[in-house]
């Protein structure tokens, strides 16, 4: 089964706004890709102050798939390394992100560099 994992605004599910920068999203969107069951989550995530990465709080909920704006190297390469797949686009919400997942229309992060303007030369 394919967990999508959205990095989001606020708790709108599939029609948030997706968040700019992973790490830092307030919330973040699971989508069950074959069932459709949709669950938004909080960050408790170092960044917003909680404790763990937030890229090990994903492993925690068994997300085998992360679609982003933005995302630092670090935890691209983390997530890499616990077998989730990274995927970067433009969408502007939650249900285009997933259309474009399925569409294939998004890139895959290879881990050559950031995503995100905040981690700009890392």
């Amino acid at each position: 089964m394919v967990r999508i994992c959205v990095p989001t605004m606020g708790w709108g599910g599939l029609d948030e706004e997706v968040s700019e920068h992973f790490g830092r999203a307030p919330t973040f969107t699971l989508v069950e890709l074959e069932t459709g069951e949709v669950k938004v989550v909080p960050n408790t995530g170092r960044h917003m102050g909680g404790g763990p990465l937030p890229a090990e709080v994903l492993k925690d909920w068994k997300v085998n798939v992360l679609i982003c704006s933005g995302i630092g190297p670090r935890a691209a390469n983390l997530l890499k390394a616990s077998g989730v797949e990274v995927y970067c686009g433009n969408s502007r919400t939650v249900r285009e992100a997933i259309e474009d997942f399925k569409a294939g229309r998004l890139l895959r992060f290879q881990g050559e560099r950031s995503t995100c303007p905040e981690h700009r030369g890392l």
